[in-house]
């Protein structure tokens, strides 16, 4: 394997450990919006998993790789129609909220601390940032952005994940050359800056909703 495949291969390795971590106390997970490639495919588990999606082929794709032990075919903005209150201990929502509407956003939110009984983690990129639908998929065109103070008004912890903003192009790619320096640099910044998401790519967002 070299250095570039390597660096692909593991730049959410950090994330990874973080969100492992988060649900080591849960029993069973709701994934909203879970696409094809669910990070909870890439983490150890002691619990049980069920992913929803609306686009049909990008849910068959999760299916075909076993990431979770139950799908549904659905409409994440009707969730609170589709599962029972504190069905679930915990719903996360990765790289989700910047597809739909602030509006539709916010109640999806309301909905997963109904659902969920202990915590809800939600992804995000820090800001706005264009993306047009591909994969005929038209559910990935971004429609909204969020900043830090978006979701501590919702009551939730939110750090930052997945390096400095400023490295990162709009494809959440590295932006400067050589990327071997720039992709060590965004690295090592995951970990310094966690504990600042104003500076970060990717807000990162958890409410125990316990306390």
């Amino acid at each position: 394997m070299n250095l570039k495949n390597f660096f692909l291969k593991y730049q959410n390795i950090f994330f990874h450990w973080i969100l492992e971590k988060e649900l080591n106390d849960c029993s069973l997970v709701l994934d909203v919006g879970c696409g094809h490639s669910s990070p909870l495919g890439q983490i150890k588990r002691n619990f049980e998993s069920e992913g929803i999606d609306i686009h049909k082929k990008t849910l068959m794709g999760s299916r075909k790789k076993k990431i979770h032990n139950k799908y549904t075919l659905g409409d994440i903005k009707k969730l609170s129609e589709i599962y029972k209150k504190k069905s679930f201990d915990a719903c996360i929502s990765i790289d989700v909220i910047e597809h739909i509407n602030k509006r539709d956003a916010l109640k999806l939110i309301k909905d997963m601390e109904t659902v969920a009984r202990k915590k809800v983690i939600v992804l995000t990129p820090n800001g706005f940032f264009k993306q047009h639908d591909f994969d005929g998929n038209p559910h990935q065109i971004h429609k909204s952005g969020w900043r830090k103070g978006d979701l501590q008004k919702l009551g939730y912890s939110v750090y930052g994940l997945r390096g400095l903003k400023f490295l990162r192009n709009d494809h959440a790619g590295v932006k400067y050359k050589p990327w071997i320096f720039w992709g060590a640099c965004l690295f090592l910044s995951e970990i310094i800056f966690f504990p600042f998401a104003n500076f970060s790519f990717d807000l990162y967002a958890v409410k125990n909703l316990n306390k």
